[in-house]
This record gives C-alpha cells, sequence and structure tokens, in this order.
C-alpha cells in the first residue's frame, strides 16, 4: 500500500501543476489528430481523456502520458472512409465512426493478450541507434505538426498566416520559449510551461491580440467548441455489425496495425522516460493499460491512443513523476470539456506551440551529431534511416526496419567471425576447435573449414568456444558428419553445452553417438561446475 501511495503521489504540488500544463497541451493535440483522422474533435478530446485517466491509474509507470496521438491517426483514416463508403451506400451516417470503434475493442484485446503473454519484454531487443533514431524522428514529427498552427482557413483552403499575424505569433512563440528557458534558472517552484501559457494567454487577452486561439482552431477545423457532456456508452455499435460483414478483413488489419503501433510507441517512450528519471517501468503491464483503455474508448466513444512522448517530456520535466499527475491531466481535460471551454478556447495557440517547440529541443538526441563519426557505419546509417522513415512513414515501420537492419548486420558480422583452428594429437586425432556461433548465416564459412578427403581417420570438432544454436546450424553439422561418415571415418563431437546436446538429440536421436558426454570429458566437467557455484 506504502509503494502504491508513493507511486501515485510523487510530488502532490508538482504533480498537479504538472498534470494542469499537460491537460493544457493535450487539447490542441487531441484536436488536431481528430482532424487527421477525419473525425469529431469531441471524439478525440473523449479518446485522450479515458486514455490517460486508465493508463495513469493502471500504466506500466507514473509519469508517462497517454492520449489520442497521430501515429495512430495516420493508420485510422482509411478504415474510416471506408466505413463511410459502405454507409452512404446504406445510407447510414457516421458509419466509419462506428467501425473505429468497433476495431478498436479488437485492439484492446490484442493488446491485452500482449500484455498477458509478456510481450512487452521484447522492447529490449531494440538496439540503441534505433532508440536514438526514433527519438530524434519523432522530434522532427513533433516540430513539423506544429507548423500547420501557423495557418488558418480561407474559404475551405488551409494557408500559411502572414504579415502582422505571423509577427505576432511568432513574438509570442518566442516569449513562451523564453519563459521556459529562463524560469527554472530562476525557481523551479511553478512549472516553466505552465507559467509560460498563463503569461502569454495573459498578454493575448489583456492586450486585445487578433491571434489564433484554441477555440478559433477548432471551429475552423469544423468543430463546435470545447462544451459537451460525459462520454456515452455506444450501443450503437452492436447495431451496426452486419454492416461488416465481407469488411472483416479490413477491420482486423486495422486492429492488429493499431496495436503494433500503440504498443511500439508506448514502450519506446517508456525506455525513453526511464532512462529521464532513472527509474524503470513494466512494459507488459503497460501492453495490458493501454488495451484497456482502447476497450474503453470503443465502447464510450472514444478516439483510442497510446503513449504520447512530448506530453510525456512535459510532465517529466514540469516535476510530474506520480501517478497523480497523468490523472490530474486526464481530469483536467475532461473539465476543460465540461466547464473550463470558454476560459480554456482563449488561449493562444502560440503558448502551446511554444511548449511543444521546448518539447523539440528537449526530445531530440543532440549528442547524434557528436558521436556519428565515432560509432560504426552501420550504426549511424540505421540511426539516420530510422530517422528518416520515423518522419516519411511511421514510428512502427522505421523502428521494425531499425530493427531488422540491426539484426542483419549482427547476424553477418558472426557469419564471417566464425573460425576453426587444426591441430593434430599424438594419436593422430585431427581436432578442428570451432569458435563462433553456428547459425543460418554462418554455415556456409563453418562448411568451408573442412577437408573430409584428406582428413585423417579420426575427427573431433571440439564447440568449446562455439554452440549450435538454429536448426540451419544442426543441419550444416549433420551434413558434414555424413561426409566423414561416408568416407568411412570416424567422428566425435566434444565440449557441447547441456543445452546444444539437448537440441542435436531432439533434431536426430542419431547424434547421442557422437557426442561426447561431460562425464567423459573432464574439461568440460570443471568449467560446468565452476558455473554452478558462481550461480
Amino acid at each position: 500500500m506504502k509503494q502504491f501511495f508513493n507511486n501515485f503521489v510523487g510530488n502532490p504540488k508538482n504533480d498537479i501543476l504538472s498534470g494542469i500544463t499537460v491537460a493544457l497541451a493535450l487539447v490542441p493535440e487531441a484536436v488536431a489528430f481528430a482532424f487527421v483522422a477525419g473525425i469529431d474533435p469531441l471524439v478525440g478530446l473523449y479518446g485522450a481523456f479515458m486514455m490517460g485517466l486508465i493508463t495513469s491509474l493502471f500504466g506500466g509507470r507514473p509519469g508517462m502520458i497517454s492520449g489520442a496521438t497521430g501515429a495512430m491517426a495516420v493508420v485510422m483514416v482509411h478504415l474510416i472512409q471506408k466505413g463511410n463508403e459502405v454507409g452512404n451506400a446504406m445510407q447510414l451516417e457516421n458509419l466509419g465512426l462506428s467501425w473505429l470503434f468497433i476495431t478498436l475493442l479488437i485492439v484492446g484485446c490484442i493488446q491485452i493478450l500482449a500484455g498477458l503473454f509478456r510481450l512487452g519484454k521484447f522492447v529490449r531487443l531494440i538496439p540503441h541507434p534505433v532508440m536514438m533514431g526514433f527519438v530524434n524522428g519523432l522530434a522532427i514529427v513533433i516540430f513539423l505538426s506544429q507548423l500547420g498552427m501557423f495557418t488558418r482557413v480561407v474559404d475551405g483552403k488551409k494557408v500559411w498566416i502572414q504579415g502582422s499575424e505571423l509577427y505576432t505569433m511568432m513574438g509570442l512563440v518566442g516569449l513562451t520559449m523564453l519563459i521556459m528557458w529562463l524560469l527554472p534558472k530562476v525557481t523551479k517552484v511553478v512549472p516553466a510551461a505552465l507559467t509560460g501559457i498563463i503569461v502569454v494567454a495573459a498578454l493575448a487577452i489583456g492586450l486585445g491580440l487578433d491571434v489564433s486561439t484554441v477555440g478559433s482552431f477548432i471551429r475552423e477545423g469544423g468543430g463546435d467548441g470545447l462544451q459537451a457532456g460525459l462520454p456515452t456508452l455506444q450501443w450503437d455499435i452492436f447495431n451496426v455489425l452486419h454492416t461488416v460483414t465481407g469488411h472483416w478483413s479490413t477491420l482486423f488489419s486495422t486492429a492488429f496495425l493499431l496495436a503494433a503501433v500503440g504498443l511500439i510507441e508506448s514502450l519506446m517512450t517508456l525506455n525513453l522516460i526511464d532512462d529521464l528519471t532513472e527509474s524503470r517501468g513494466s512494459g507488459n503491464r503497460e501492453c495490458i493499460a493501454q488495451g484497456s483503455a482502447n476497450l474503453i474508448n470503443g465502447l464510450f466513444g472514444g478516439m483510442g491512443g497510446c503513449a504520447m512522448i512530448g506530453q510525456s517530456i512535459i510532465n517529466v520535466n514540469s516535476g510530474g513523476r506520480g501517478r497523480l499527475s497523468g490523472v490530474v491531466a486526464a481530469l483536467g481535460l475532461l473539465s476543460f470539456i465540461l466547464f473550463g471551454a470558454p476560459l480554456i478556447e482563449q488561449i493562444p495557440i502560440a503558448a502551446l506551440v511554444g511548449v511543444m517547440f521546448m518539447v523539440v529541443i528537449g526530445t531530440f538526441a543532440w549528442s547524434s551529431f557528436r558521436i556519428i563519426r565515432k560509432i560504426p557505419t552501420a550504426d549511424a546509417f540505421v540511426l539516420i534511416a530510422v530517422s528518416a522513415i520515423t518522419v516519411w512513414q511511421d514510428l512502427a515501420i522505421a523502428v521494425i526496419a531499425g530493427v531488422i537492419m540491426s539484426a542483419l548486420k549482427f547476424a553477418w558480422d558472426n557469419a564471417v567471425r566464425i573460425r576453426a583452428r587444426k591441430r593434430i594429437k599424438e594419436n593422430g586425432t585431427k581436432v578442428y576447435e570451432i569458435w563462433g556461433p553456428l547459425f543460418f548465416g554462418s554455415t556456409q564459412s563453418f562448411a568451408s573449414k573442412f577437408d573430409v578427403k584428406n582428413d585423417p581417420s579420426k575427427i573431433e570438432i571440439d564447440f568449446i568456444e562455439s554452440r549450435v544454436s538454429d536448426h540451419s546450424g544442426i543441419e550444416a553439422l549433420e551434413r558434414i558428419m555424413d561426409k566423414y561418415i561416408d568416407e568411412g571415418k570416424e567422428v566425435l563431437l566434444t565440449h557441447l553445452s547441456p543445452e546444444c546436446q539437448g537440441l542435436l538429440k531432439k533434431a536426430n536421436p542419431n547424434f547421442d553417438k557422437y557426442i561426447q558426454s561431460s562425464i567423459e570429458d573432464p574439461r568440460y566437467h570443471v568449467v560446468t561446475d565452476l558455473m554452478d557455484a558462481e550461480v
């Protein structure tokens, strides 16, 4: 109970103030991503509220913020458009939105299963260059998304703002950034981001500046403002299940993609916040919490989402380390919708853009410029490629591509490093001492080390510095042994670990005749005893 309380409340004042700051920053982000997906802004706001509340209470780590995200919004677009096309043919309105809610139910189940099967641990396999590329790419994406705030809708088209309006907005953005940079040098009693938003909002309202606000941003996008009630249970989605007949493949493929994007972005963000706070979160717990939140979103009409790196960094940098900060952010967002709409709608977009620009500066791994020439060329290539793919495509594709590139690089390095030292014993037996793993990448090189025709009648293949790793390795070893046996020569496999022995015998019980057991091998037996003693 004490540990739960400590995790829930880090520093009450800091958690509450940082939560309010995050809630303010969540409004335009949720609205913008709803526009990207082609749905009502309130669906995005409801989604951010429900995601934020559930994951803050039950998620993998305190202080991490979840909500509606652009990465998932982009995936939703095709599904919603397809649903609306089917709905128009059947004279049903907003069928695409109903399809989205049904899909989120599937997404939630997939993510919960991922947590129950403990798949969150696989985030540990993500190499550091991929992490740095992810961070840099995401910082660029956040920066580019804020550029859209420098536009206005004129005659149904978005145009860049110009003249005094542009200069005013740039000045307010710069003032917000200046406050966030200077204030922590003076005091850390109040969050710099919240102070910047309040000061710039007061200045804009007091001087009557004609600038884009949260309210005008929502209305220009086709929304009606923030004012609304509580989210309600979407019984209607069960009445339109018949419309999905023949389209389940679209829903399931979208669901798997949404689940993958959400989990990858969340687990990567969790790792990043772990590094910032020097603590450790639970990836599996985050999977279950995120799945539960998406399930609730599907039932109560939210957009769904995942962890948000920008808002999470705002929260942590503002002092929000407990679960209370995320709860305050979620409840604050709901309060804006229920009670504070007229006030929140007056906040200049420039203040929120300034906050996000500072997040970009804090997120980007500037050290990558310093180390890019010092790290291996392949790692540098992966870092740059992941950054570029994150901007060009999306986070999930970038991370998967980065892991594949790193894995192939690792496989190639190990494939070309396999060695075979050769020596002749006093009794005339030729010994091949294998060094390096025997796996799919090294089988050809392994086979080339042996001289079956010219070798003596007795052969030992020594694996004390090697191991058989996969089926390809088993097959390669079996082929070499068959060649020696066909020549009428004896083959003995020595210093195989118990795991390798089990792997070989399981694949082919005949291997047992050629494996020297640890009882007959005092050298290996002693090493095993020492390892057992250390454990």
